[in-house]
């Protein structure tokens, strides 16, 4: 079976230290890429999509500049040190807003994973994730995301941090692909809980021992810390083992369930030098 990325980018170092890291994630599996970039022709893409159309000057302008940077960075790709003969690249140049957009693609395409950077061309230092990261991560439901920060390693992950307040029960389906991934990468997932009570209530006991159960044939520990707050134990947590990846199951009307919030993902992620594997609830 091949497997089939959505790899968004916006022609920044970053997007295309994403590309690099799906390719190396992987790297043994048939695999066909898809490089998606969404193209306004102003900055206001309502004022663009209202206002402009093809033909117009301000269109074609922004069409050629998206459609040069495409065969820019395919020629990047088809020129580097590890090219595999598994994988097969298509460019995409699309207008529309970037969340429409890569809804459409990912229906087009039956996208398995997209694979994205933290931040674009902006690249500011006072925001952890891009905007585009946050709305893609909270808005493409249909498909799991994974972001990657600038300063990532382009290695495989060897342990993969799933935190969780045991609060909320878990479906098979909804960790499979936090499974794969540690299958196909050897790597360990630690489950992490920040304990607010020195003791878990009956349901979060149950929550947990359905959650051993679903990792069953993966290799799992748990770990507890004592914190009061969710957001530095997990940064220390991560830092002080070098973990190589963060996983969360982001609950459609709290964002990263009951344990996170949009502000933490923000401030969790510009700590963070770590790829962040972002699944959906599939009861939403």
């Amino acid at each position: 079976m091949r497997h089939k990325i959505l790899l968004p980018t916006d022609f920044s170092k970053n997007s295309m230290k994403a590309i690099n890291f799906a390719r190396e994630l992987y790297k043994n599996e048939s695999c066909d890429f898809y490089v998606l970039n969404v193209f306004s022709a102003t900055g206001n893409i309502l004022k663009s999509l209202l206002n402009l159309e093809p033909g117009s000057e301000l269109y074609e302008s922004a069409k050629l500049h998206s459609e040069n940077g495409l065969a820019k960075v395919y020629d990047i790709i088809a020129m580097s040190d590890f090219d595999n003969p598994k994988h097969h690249f298509e460019v995409i140049s699309t207008f529309n807003n970037v969340i429409d957009a890569i809804k459409q693609i990912v229906e087009q395409k039956d996208i398995e994973m997209i694979v994205m950077g933290t931040k674009g061309e902006t690249h500011s230092r006072a925001t952890a994730f891009g905007s585009s990261a946050i709305n893609v991560m909270e808005k493409v439901r249909n498909c799991p995301v994974i972001v990657v920060p600038q300063d990532a390693k382009i290695t495989l992950p060897k342990e993969i941090v799933f935190p969780t307040s045991y609060k909320t029960h878990y479906k098979r389906r909804e960790l499979n692909y936090l499974k794969d991934i540690a299958k196909k990468c050897d790597a360990t997932i630690i489950v992490l809980h920040v304990e607010e009570a020195h003791e878990l209530d009956t349901n979060q006991q149950e929550n947990k021992e359905l959650l051993e159960d679903i990792l069953n044939g993966s290799n799992y520990k748990f770990h507890t810390l004592s914190h009061n707050s969710v957001v530095t134990a997990l940064n220390i947590f991560v830092e002080s083992r070098a973990s190589d990846m963060v996983a969360f199951i982001n609950k459609k009307h709290m964002f990263f369930g009951s344990m996170l919030t949009n502000a933490m993902v923000k401030e969790i992620s510009f700590h963070l030098k770590v790829p962040i594997l972002t699944m959906h609830d599939l009861r939403n």
